[in-house]
Order: structure tokens, then sequence, then C-alpha cells
């Protein structure tokens, strides 16, 4: 009797444990397919926003390729590719022998393959359960899975053709046969756990499709926990910190793996939602972090900043990023409950409530990515460099082919969002805006993927969240120069100093090279004259304006301002569109001329958006002091805020003010805020090497031990009393 009820008691265990793990596999599965058909209410909205913009044709980046998934599918879609179907089972517009490791076109076979099981599942598409759309994929199947293409490019073997391929075969699963199913699963067998940051996040999750077509919950639990294991923040590829993405190394990467990233853990958070393997709060608190308090602060008006695109620069890279980031943070606001608000304020600024003031202000350093991001109510200005720590661009698979200087100082300022949409063909990529580069015909060089660093440690910021100074000791390709942006309320002041060159070439500071959003004016005899060209002489001051940005030139300089109209190729920025793809731009460009070989030039010049012309034509420059712009201290004094902004080269000894002296036996950036009697000091260290500083006020002193560890590149504050 006893052995009767043993062996009915492990029956029942072993009949529990079989439903449990099936009715997880099918969870995880009806999870899945609802995902991938896009029947989620609340996304229907950014759908629509979406959808508003004609749909890409040429797609190499992964999440436009998503986002282009979520268009609606039509019956004339269908039709057409049942009609241009061949009985091989081949597309004949694909082409199969091409091996661009970018854009590689037999991989559409797939992305079509995918769209017609899509098709055979939804009603609205016109050919639900279609017997001639059943036929087509089993044909189209057959055709890949015969051939067994290959690309040149690591990244589609192993992670994109898994990765689309893995989604048609779970939404087909039911009518595959025993040999297609054996087949395909060899396809994604390609994909093995292996790699880091992104690149580890795809493969796991093709392991995980793999899992739940061989109904191994096992194995869907590995890849789970292996996708989970990137859900972490540290010094190594990934979420940093500083709230920034890195991968490929020490390299800024929020618009190409980063974006990729969120997208796949926001879309793996729904799908394990409601299972025993769904993500903890601690896990989400970590997405929320990277999304709300990084992602958030480089999206404007519904554009990603320009310097966070990585080495993408494709067509509507900008719009396309940002839709990217806002499915992401639309499907983790209903798994992150907690974190909920913050992801619909994202939402809120960028898809519905575009043009009106911005609900996320502030000066923020990202200083493990050597970028600075300055956000007011109306508008942004951001600026990109590297350091002997960090990466300032790549190049590869025929990406990214001009961007030589992308990381030299960088200076995007966007009231609409829309300033530098879809320029890339028609820039000159000497003179982007804020960098001091070479003037010469010579073509750039093309990076690698090793990429590029600045020279110098010297590289930071210092704020107080709403005013600061970034600063940039530059050393590259023979150029040298002090570079400093201090950032106000209302506008960016520009300096730079030492700036020299060995190159016998003219050397150039780009103030702007944007899309015209108005014509160009200047201010001659306290009035503004409209212009298309302008080569302004050594003077004292000249005042630019277009659109809704005034530009004011100091000191004697030489230089341009010009609006033109201006035609390139696709093709010479991002190799895998056509030869025959032109952009057409009228282009606002104004850069300021040092000369063959300066010896020790300088600029000082302010950037004014979202200003009417009369504000530009008033804006008093009185009211900002500046005490020093030479190779060992930049210093401004901001009258009306009784503030005090420091970039020392050496180890500080300046008079600021008639109250303020100040000396330190370091390096370093300086914030003096002044109020009364007392002081506020914050400094900050842009080499991230010191752990004591040495201040001297008015001959007192004091000591300051500096942020280590995760911390180490933030700011310190000391209170003195006069």
């Amino acid at each position: 009797m006893k052995k009767t009820l043993s062996i009915i008691f492990l029956s029942l265990l072993v009949s529990v444990s079989f439903y449990t793990h099936a009715d997880e596999i099918d969870t995880i599965k009806q999870n899945y397919i609802r995902l991938l058909l896009s029947e989620n209410e609340k996304e229907q909205e950014l759908v629509a926003r979406l959808i508003a913009f004609p749909k890409e044709l040429a797609v190499s980046d992964q999440m436009v390729v998503e986002l282009m998934d979520r268009y609606h599918i039509t019956s004339s879609d269908v039709a057409g590719l049942l009609e241009s179907l061949q009985t091989d089972g081949s597309w004949k517009d694909v082409d199969y022998n091409n091996q661009n490791r970018s854009g590689w076109s037999p991989k559409t076979h797939v992305e079509r393959i995918l769209i017609l099981t899509k098709a055979y599942r939804l009603p609205s598409s016109g050919y639900f359960e279609s017997k001639d759309v059943e036929a087509a994929i089993h044909k189209s199947l057959e055709y890949w899975i015969d051939r067994k293409l290959v690309s040149l490019n690591w990244w589609h073997n192993q992670i994109g053709i898994p990765k689309t391929l893995g989604g048609a075969l779970i939404l087909f699963e039911s009518k595959l046969t025993p040999q297609e199913k054996e087949g395909a699963l060899g396809i994604m067998k390609n994909a093995k756990f292996g790699l880091t940051g992104q690149n580890k996040v795809w493969l796991a999750g093709n392991v995980l499709v793999r899992g739940l077509l061989e109904n191994d919950l096992n194995l869907v639990t590995s890849a789970r926990d292996t996708i989970v294991s990137e859900i972490k923040i540290g010094d190594q590829e990934g979420i940093k910190y500083d709230n920034s993405f890195h991968q490929h190394g020490a390299q800024q990467q929020f618009g190409n793996y980063g974006a990729a990233y969120i997208s796949s853990m926001s879309f793996w958070a729904q799908m394990f939602s409601g299972t025993a393997i769904g993500f903890d709060q601690s896990q989400l608190d970590i997405l929320s972090g990277l999304i709300n308090n990084g992602y958030r602060r480089i999206l404007w008006n519904g554009y990603m900043d320009v310097n966070a695109l990585g080495r993408q620069f494709f067509r509507m890279a900008q719009i396309h990023k940002a839709f990217s980031v806002g499915f992401s943070a639309l499907m983790l606001s209903e798994v992150d409950k907690v974190n909920a608000n913050k992801y619909n304020d994202l939402i809120k600024d960028n898809f519905e409530n575009r043009g009106q003031p911005t609900s996320l202000t502030g000066l923020y350093h990202f200083w493990m990515s050597d970028m600075t991001v300055q956000r007011r109510p109306l508008w942004m200005a951001s600026v990109k460099m590297s350091s002997d720590r960090v990466i300032g661009a790549e190049a590869g698979n025929g990406d990214n082919l001009k961007g030589y200087y992308l990381a030299d100082g960088a200076t995007y300022t966007y009231v609409d969002g829309d300033e530098y949409s879809n320029i890339y063909p028609c820039w000159d990529w000497r003179k982007l805006p804020g960098i001091t580069s070479y003037e010469t015909d010579t073509p750039l060089k093309e990076l690698s993927w090793g990429g590029y660093h600045n020279s110098s440690n010297f590289v930071g910021n210092v704020n107080n969240g709403h005013f600061g100074i970034t600063a940039m000791d530059f050393y590259r390709d023979g150029i040298t120069a002090r570079k400093a942006w201090i950032f106000t309320d209302d506008y960016v002041l520009c300096l730079g100093a030492a700036i020299s060159a060995d190159s016998g070439c003219v050397v150039t500071t780009s103030i702007e090279q944007q899309v015209k959003k108005g014509d160009l004016f200047q201010l001659r005899n306290n009035a503004w004259d409209k212009t298309n060209l302008v080569e302004f002489t050594p003077q004292n001051e000249v005042r630019f304006f277009s659109g809704n940005k005034g530009y004011i030139i100091l000191e004697p300089q030489k230089g341009k301002a010009i609006l033109e109209s201006r035609t390139g190729k696709w093709n010479d920025v991002m190799s895998m569109y056509p030869k025959d793809m032109i952009e057409n731009k009228e282009v606002v460009s104004l850069w300021i001329d040092h000369g063959k070989d300066p010896e020790s030039s300088t600029y000082k010049y302010f950037i004014l958006p979202a200003k009417s012309q009369e504000e530009v034509k008033t804006f008093n420059v009185e009211d900002i002091q500046i005490l020093s712009n030479t190779k060992d201290i930049q210093a401004v004094w901001l009258s009306k805020e009784n503030m005090a902004l420091v970039a020392s080269y050496i180890p500080a000894d300046i008079q600021i003010s008639k109250d303020i002296h100040l000396k330190s036996n370091e390096t370093g950036l300086f914030l003096i805020k002044q109020d009364g009697k007392k002081l506020k000091i914050t400094f900050a260290d842009p080499t991230q090497q010191l752990e004591t500083v040495k201040l001297e006020i008015n001959k007192k002193k004091y000591n300051l031990n500096l942020p280590k560890g995760e911390k180490r590149g933030t700011s310190l504050s000391l209170d003195v009393s006069l």
C-alpha cells in the first residue's frame, strides 16, 4: 500500500512539474507572440505618431528594422510579396550575392518571412490564415534553409538573422514541418552564449527563443539569467555610473548599442512578466536610472542629440532613435509601476507635448563619457569630447565614413529639435559646430574600430545643476587648444586659447553648421540686414541671427557666415545607401579663421538659443567679464549671478574680484558663487586622478578630499566665509 501511494505521489509530482514547465513555456510564448504582433493598445498612440513618417526602405540599423516592423501590414504589402515570390522561394528584387557588411541585402529575405508570418496571424492584414500566405512561408523558408547564406559580417549570422527568423518560427510554429523546424533550429544554433554588453544580450535572446522552440525551460531560464547578468552598473561595458552606456571599450554608445540594449531589456521585461522568471524591482530600477536619468537628457522634442548617435548617421536617425527610446519607456512603464511616472514624463516631453517647455531642465555632465548636456525650458545644448580615458568615435562596416572629428568638442544647440536633421551628406565634416580643425581639400581620414583619443586627460565639467564650465585640453593631429564652454540659463559662451598647429593648413573653429531655420541676418548700424554671405574681418564684435538663434563673436577675428544650398550623397557618409541617393539642404554656417600655422590664437563667442532678433540685438556682453582666456587659465565673472567659472590648466592663482583671490596646488575646474560674505566653492578634477586639493581663498587655507570610485568624476563643494 505504502509503495503504491509513493508511486502515485511521485507521479503527481512529475505531472505537476510537467504542467508547470509547460505552462511557463506557454505563457512566455504567448507574451512573445503578443509583443511581435504589437497587440498592446497603449502603444498604438505612439505607433500612430511613428507611422506619420514615411516608412524607410533602406534599413541597416536593427532598431530601425524593429521600428519598421511596427508599421501596419496592409493587404497590398502582402499581395506584393506574394506576387514577387518566385517558384524557387526567392524574391526577384533581392540581391542574394550582396556582401555589404552593413545593409546586407539577403537579410531582406528573412525580414519578409517575418512579415508573412505576422500577416498569417493578424486578422487586420486581410490574409489571416491564408493558404496562399502559408504556402509562401513554407517556400521562402525552405529556400533560406537550403541556401545557407552567410554574411561577411558575423553579426548577421549570429545575431541579426537568428533574431528575425526566431520570431517568424514562433509565430508559425504549429505549421512547421519536422524538416523545416530542424533546418531552422540549425540556423538558430549559430547564436551561442558569449561576448559582452548588448552583443551578449542579443545572443542570449536568440538562445532563449531557440529554447522556446525546443520547449526547454532550463535553456530558457539559463538564457534569461544571462540577459539579466547585464543589468548592472560598473566600470566595464554597459551601464555606467554616470547613466551613460558604453560598448567597444570606453566609448559612449547611447544611440547604437545602448538603444538596442534598452529596447531588448524592455522587450524581455514584458515577455517575462507574469512568470517566475520576471525581472525584480532592483533590476527594473537600474533600467529606469539609465533611461530616465540618462536617455531622457539626450532627447529633445522627439529627436536624439547628434552627439549620441555614435557611428550611425542614417537617414532619419535622430527621429528613429528617439522613437526607439520612446517605445522602450512605454513598455517598461507597464511592467515597472514604481517608476511608471518617470517613463510617462519622457514620453510626454518628446511625443505628446512637443514644442512646449520641457519638464526636465538642468546642466549635467556624463563624466565617464566626456559629454555635457544643458537643458533649459526652451532649448538644449550638448558638447562631446574625448580624452585619454574615453574613445571619441569609431567607424566600421562602412558606417561613419566622415566622422573623424566627432568628439573634438562638437557643440549642438536645439530649439525645435530638427536643426541638424538629415544634414549629414551636406555637412562640411571638418567644420562640425564647436570643433577646431584643419581647412583643407585633403580627404578625411577614415576611423577604424579602434576609434581615437584626445591625448590629454584634462577633460571635464563643474556645475551647480544650472551653471557650469566644461573644459578640454585638446591635443590631436598637430593641433593644440584650450577649449572651454560656459553654460548659463540664457546662453553658451565658448572660449578658445593657445590654438596652435604645424601642418601648413588653415585652422578654423566652427561656430555653427545647421539646417536653415530662417534667413541669415547681420547686425549693422543697429539694424538687422539680411545676407547670404559675410566675410567678416577683425573688429571689436559681430552679431548674427538666423531662425531662433543668435551668435555674438567677440574680439578681433576673421571668419565667414554663409547661407547656401548644398547637395550631398548619403553613400559618402554611410556606405549601405545607394550611390545615387542624394540629399539637398539649405545650410547656415559660421566659422572663425585662425590662419595658417597659428601659434597662439584665441576665440570668444556666444550662442544664444531661443532668442528673438531684439533679444540678440540688446544682449549686454558687459554683464559677462572674461577674466582670462590664456593657455593657463580660462575664467569668467558673471556679474548678475555673482559667480565665477574657472578652468585652470596650471595650479590656480587668480584675482577673481576685489573680494576673492583664489589659489590652488593643483589644476582643476572651479565654480565660485558669492552670496554676501559667503562663498560656495565647487571643485571638479577633470583628470580624475587627484585625491586631495589644497585651496587658498584670500590667504585662508582649505583641504578638499575628492570623490573616489564610482563618483571620481563628480564635484565637491566647500562653504567659505570671506
